[in-house]
């Protein structure tokens, strides 16, 4: 029937939309950066989740030099 693909493209689109909604009813009374700043923390703690239970890698064995180089991409 459906392919994976499409199964995960209806529900990127669908949680794109429901985002869009929520960032502007989050953003109602609230100062942009501040939001920004608020999203930014959840998505920081989501994305480190992910890659401390998920990766056989640990932050502490990546160089010296590849963390200044993903530091630099990241600014």
């Amino acid at each position: 029937m459906w392919g994976d693909y499409r199964v995960w493209a209806v529900l990127s689109a669908l949680f794109a939309g429901l985002t869009a909604v929520l960032a502007k009813v989050g953003v109602k009374d609230v100062n942009s950066d501040l939001a920004t700043a608020i999203r930014t923390v959840v998505i920081l703690v989501f994305a480190w989740s992910i890659a401390l239970f998920r990766s056989p890698q640990s932050p502490a064995a990546v160089a010296p030099r590849t963390w200044l180089f993903l530091v630099l991409s990241g600014l």
